[in-house]
């Protein structure tokens, strides 16, 4: 399996700790991070992200305060057990979300069909299709097997 990654997109009404959160949430609750599995420390995911700590530190509090993970001194950050009650999926944080993927989607130039063969294309994992083109604007780090991507669009794109 290849490691999960986290994307953050700066020109997007959602917040970054949002994003992070959210997107870390899914990995959880879908089982691609597995119960017990160490995540990057605050400072480095920030790093990683070019976040300030204050927002990746905020979208880790929020996960603790679900439970989703638990950070110890000495041990870091790991995902916790999953608690038997916890929903699949947030229907409408993802509508949220594909409302700001469609229109930074369509802020590029995609038609359609473009947006819907992304979406498959990115259900699929390990799909050479789904991995960032060169050039794509996008900047990349591996952390504890968590790999982070910030999308910077120009100007005015995505808005």
């Amino acid at each position: 399996m290849s490691d999960p990654v986290i994307r953050v997109d700066t020109t997007s009404q959602v917040p970054p700790y949002e994003q992070i959160r959210a997107q870390l949430a899914a990995l959880i609750r879908t089982g691609r991070l597995a119960e017990g599995e160490r995540l990057p420390t605050v400072r480095q995911l920030a790093t990683d992200l070019g976040l300030a700590p204050g927002t990746v530190a905020r979208s880790y509090r929020e996960l603790e305060a679900v439970e989703l993970i638990r950070t110890r001194r000495g041990a870091g950050t790991r995902v916790a057990p999953l608690p038997p009650d916890t929903p699949a999926h947030d229907s409408g944080q993802l509508t949220t979300l594909a409302r700001d993927f469609t229109s930074a989607a369509r802020a590029i130039g995609a038609d359609t069909e473009d947006i819907l063969t992304a979406v498959r294309d990115a259900l699929e994992p390990g799909s050479p299709a789904s991995a960032p083109a060169p050039g794509s604007g996008t900047r990349g780090h591996r952390t504890a097997g968590v790999t982070t991507a910030v999308q910077r669009l120009p100007r005015g794109a995505g808005r």
